[in-house]
């Protein structure tokens, strides 16, 4: 060691307390820090390189195999034999292959009628000529480009000759945009282009001018906004429907937004969303994460709350009269992020936590009633339930509270209570999984446009995403869906809204001349 280091060796240790309990005190807290870095290190590694599913890898297992197999013996001794799921059986490959599905019988046809050659025409045996006996037809399923079309209105006028005044004219049918040039397919596709197929507005703008059509974007975000404005009363309602709801599932993501005080630079607002037990869908825009968000938007709303354990909400439900519910997928994943410091116990309580959605598979494939999901819960959830508060307060004193296990086994410990209520109410799920998902298009929608240009455009963009998002849990085509209200919002009694909402909403009868399909007819304007 040279001089200089010795210098610093000598002034380092001068600092350092001599009391035994405090050096025991701060190594503690050093290596829980070490195993706090090593967790993030982990994670960041796995989020970057490895694979995203949760579920345990079976070549893991093979490391604490015994733990596992004792584990899984307990398993089988609390569980009934009526209530044993179904074994899979792993079926041999193409063993139940039915062929290739067929094409969707509402396409349209157009045949192409291949006759044999002369020759082949006639009989090689009597030389008599060979008659027709039946059509074997090949379907290949071809694509044409998607094409824009102009659809005139002749208003007609009429006026009196002998006194050349009192002329009259057809009216105009209502427009989504008056006097703009933007039809309401136009303006479905430019919607579902960029909320539902994460196509920004420029990428549009260059789609269009190949097919000889050009509009900017800045036009693009204008017709944007103007059919957001039309569509917000839809979402009022729905934000209505969903405090009427028993039971809501919520979550958050951030959305960054353009910030003209600070040049080239952006910040994070966010995105909540709140779904009810109807498949009413509201994404709620708010400038940061602060516990205004949820507050303000859920009132004195006194139902279920499903929700992650942000502490945004906790004011919320200190407050009110709603019920707080778990999250059980936040509480695992927080176990396998341990996997990698703590194979051991984190796997073993992996293997409890899949024993938990072992039963609601079951009942999801089985399509259990209401009272058959509550007793399941309750003969065959709980006891398992029972088990993991055990490990967890085992485990407790065993582990440093920075490490990544300890993190885990803190998260379910304080939100314990919360987790154990979907047992007692069939219509609570076991996780927010829902929420999630449905925030999926946000995330992929914002690492291709980017960035929102103003917080009017990401209250616009909640709008828009609400009804995506509703007309995915419903099963409409998002297209469809826009293409009919957009024309119908503007007129639509308002007493007679819900009929509207993606929830109640029906696909209307095609009509060619509307949507601009199969159409041969050229409209002569006099």
């Amino acid at each position: 060691m040279t001089a200089p280091d010795q210098i610093i060796a000598t002034s380092s240790m001068e600092q350092l307390p001599t009391d035994v309990s405090m050096l025991q005190q701060m190594v503690l807290t050093l290596l829980g820090q070490i195993d706090d870095l090593n967790g993030q290190l982990y994670y960041l590694k796995r989020q970057l390189f490895g694979k995203k599913s949760e579920k345990l890898d079976p070549a893991q297992r093979l490391l604490f195999e015994s733990l596992y197999d004792e584990i899984k013996a307990k398993v089988e001794e609390q569980r009934s034999p009526k209530t044993d799921p179904v074994k899979k059986v792993r079926k041999k490959k193409n063993a139940n292959h039915k062929g290739r599905k067929p094409l969707p019988a509402d396409l349209s046809r157009k045949t192409i009628d291949i006759e044999p050659s002369e020759d082949q025409k006639v009989c090689s045996v009597c030389h008599n000529e060979k008659q027709r006996i039946g059509t074997e037809v090949t379907e290949v399923l071809e694509y044409m480009p998607a094409s824009f079309f102009v659809k005139q209105y002749a208003r007609h006028k009429y006026g009196c000759r002998k006194c050349e005044s009192d002329i009259s004219i057809g009216q105009l049918p209502p427009r989504a945009i008056d006097k703009g040039i933007a039809g309401e397919g136009l303006l479905a596709h430019i919607i579902t282009s960029k909320y539902c197929d994460h196509l920004p507005l420029n990428r549009l703008e260059g789609i269009f001018k190949r097919h000889d059509v050009d509009i900017n974007v800045s036009t693009m975000c204008d017709w944007v906004g103007k059919s957001a404005d039309l569509l917000e009363p839809l979402v009022n309602r729905m934000h209505e429907k969903i405090l009427q709801s028993p039971k809501i599932n919520t979550d958050d993501t951030p959305i960054p937004i353009k910030s003209k005080k600070r040049r080239g630079s952006t910040y994070n607002g966010y995105l909540w969303v709140y779904i009810d037990d109807k498949g009413n869908v509201v994404f709620d825009f708010t400038p940061n994460r602060s516990r205004e968000g949820p507050i303000r938007f859920l009132g004195d709303y006194s139902g279920f709350v499903q929700a992650d354990a942000y502490s945004g909400y906790d004011e919320f439900f200190r407050k009110g009269n709603a019920t707080e519910v778990g999250c059980h997928s936040h509480a695992r994943r927080k176990f396998e992020y341990a996997l990698d410091s703590d194979p051991v116990r984190a796997a073993r309580m992996m293997v409890l936590w899949g024993r938990l959605y072992e039963i609601e598979s079951r009942a999801r494939q089985e399509n259990y009633s209401s009272v058959q999901l509550l007793r399941a819960r309750q003969e065959e959830a709980k006891p398992i339930l029972k088990e993991i508060k055990s490990a967890l307060d085992e485990y407790r004193d065993q582990v440093l509270p920075k490490n990544p296990m300890g993190k885990a086994i803190t998260y379910a410990l304080n939100q314990w209570e919360a987790l154990n209520r979907y047992i007692e109410n069939p219509i609570l799920d076991i996780d927010n999984n829902l929420s999630e998902r449905t925030l999926r298009m946000v995330v992929i929608g914002r690492k291709n446009y980017m960035f929102a240009g103003s917080e009017a455009g990401a209250q616009r963009a909640a709008i828009i995403y609400s009804l995506v998002a509703g007309c995915k849990l419903n099963d409409h085509d998002p297209f469809a869906y826009f293409n009919d209200v957009l024309r119908k919002v503007s007129t639509h009694p308002a007493d007679k809204i819900d009929e509207l909402l993606p929830s109640n909403w029906k696909p209307p009868r095609q009509n060619a001349e509307d949507d601009g399909v199969a159409k041969d007819r050229i409209v002569k304007v006099a």
